[in-house]
């Protein structure tokens, strides 16, 4: 049944990916959804440590299998405000609709006591994704249209309890990520600027689509050290991750004038995934009552830019990137009324990772956000339990303002704000035995 359980999470990885804090998904396990995600690395309360802090599994007390998912939700809508052709002109094209994509991100986990000290234990998730889409015809279409970033994490753990009060927990990660991402390709403006008879800017639009794959490799470590029963801190950190993407280009509408320069080849990308490093603290004040906290750190300077490499000798494509590190704070509380139920509430603030404006782009159109969570917990029997969560995401309305200029300049100088706010809403299945 078990490995049945995983081929079902792995399939629906598969599926797609969802637009998050930069393209990383903090949404690993629907228990700490309700506190925001607080104490993610000293909580422990459930075989998802493995993912946040391994150390965790020590104090797990029997064997665990944790099946969650979550169905994200983003609202991001762009409104233009003067963006210009590289001739002063107009963009042309509306406003691209609405461009969040609704996506579903399971993980499953699975733990096992070997001894009093020590425990083993397998997650398997997608730590990073996004998914935007806009009409074929919006204002920034040379710059995206869709953008998909998919990525399935295996991730075997060890947990060891040193002494009563210090465990440790490492990990390795097995990641694959695929890549897609199109945007039209203003073969007017190419003609007209090479004396193409019959080609105007804006005027011959033709399309182009990247699609590639890799594998990649990294490692986790944990503590997690218990001042008192009821008082503990965790400390995670989990590697950065370099993949090599290779893939295909395909275009589409090309004039026929320039077939032989604009046609399918294969394509190549270097990309590195952050690393990034937890200190979350727990405190349970009596039965009833329990709170937490947690600060992160991202090491988002790895991504300098986005540059595909074309096997035909074209121009490689540039999107000059130049993230920022990004934060995240974040305290909830939790309310056990008796044995069966939990009640979870938490807030969190999270920082973009994207400098500035100039350097926002319509794939990933990020900025500072504000959460609201609540969740509640509910124990069938010794054996069976359910968890429930929601958050809502307020997004501090992120703006663009590109230049048609260098790399840009046949994309266009992109201008304009968004109205975004994402929505979460999440439930996870733990089976103890």
């Amino acid at each position: 049944m078990y490995l049945v359980l995983m081929a079902v999470c792995i399939s629906l990885i598969a599926a797609g990916s969802a637009f998050g804090a930069g393209f990383a998904l903090v949404e690993q396990n629907v228990s700490g959804l309700g506190n925001a995600y607080a104490g993610g690395a000293a909580s422990a309360e459930d075989a998802s440590t493995i993912f946040y802090n391994p150390a965790g599994m020590t104090r797990l007390g029997n064997n665990q299998l944790v099946f969650g998912s979550h169905v994200i939700i983003p609202t991001l809508k762009f409104k233009n405000e003067g963006s210009a052709h590289v001739t002063g002109a107009p963009l042309t094209g509306s406003n691209g609709g609405y461009a969040g994509v609704t996506k579903l991100v399971p993980n499953l986990y699975y733990s096992r006591k070997i001894s009093d000290r020590f425990a083993v234990g397998l997650g398997i998730n997608a730590p990073f994704g996004l998914a935007t889409e806009y009409n074929d015809t919006w204002v920034g279409r040379y710059h995206a249209i869709r953008s998909d970033l998919m990525s399935v994490n295996i991730n075997p753990s060890i947990a060891y309890r040193i002494n009563d009060q210090l465990s440790i927990g490492a990990g390795v990660s097995a990641q694959y990520i695929d890549v897609e991402l199109t945007n039209a390709v203003d073969f007017g403006t190419i003609g007209f600027l090479s004396g193409i008879p019959g080609l105007m800017p804006q005027g011959n639009d033709g399309f182009v689509g990247l699609e590639g794959n890799s594998w990649g490799f990294g490692f986790n470590v944990g503590l997690l050290y218990e001042f008192t029963k009821n008082t503990r801190i965790g400390v995670a950190y989990r590697s950065a991750i370099d993949h090599d993407l290779d893939g295909e280009a395909d275009f589409k509408k090309v004039p026929a004038a320039l077939q032989s320069t604009f046609r399918d080849n294969d394509v190549s990308a270097d990309i590195t995934f952050p690393d990034s490093l937890s200190v979350s603290f727990f405190h349970q004040f009596n039965p009833q009552w329990m709170v937490m906290g947690d600060f992160t750190w991202t090491n988002w300077e790895h991504f300098k830019e986005l540059r595909v490499k074309f096997d035909n000798g074209m121009s490689p494509s540039v999107t000059t990137e130049n993230w920022q590190d990004s934060y995240r704070t974040s305290v909830g509380v939790t309310y056990v009324p008796d044995n069966n139920w939990k009640f979870r509430a938490g807030t969190a603030y999270d920082t973009s990772a994207v400098p500035d404006k100039a350097h926002r782009t319509p794939r990933i159109p990020d900025g500072d956000r504000i959460w609201a969570a609540l969740g509640l917990g509910y124990k069938f029997s010794d054996a069976i339990s359910f968890d429930l969560g929601y958050a809502h995401l307020f997004i501090n309305d992120p703006g663009i303002d590109k230049k048609a200029a260098g790399e840009d300049a046949l994309r266009g100088g992109l201008k304009g704000t968004y109205d975004a706010k994402i929505d979460i809403i999440s439930a996870q299945l733990n089976i103890m035995f």
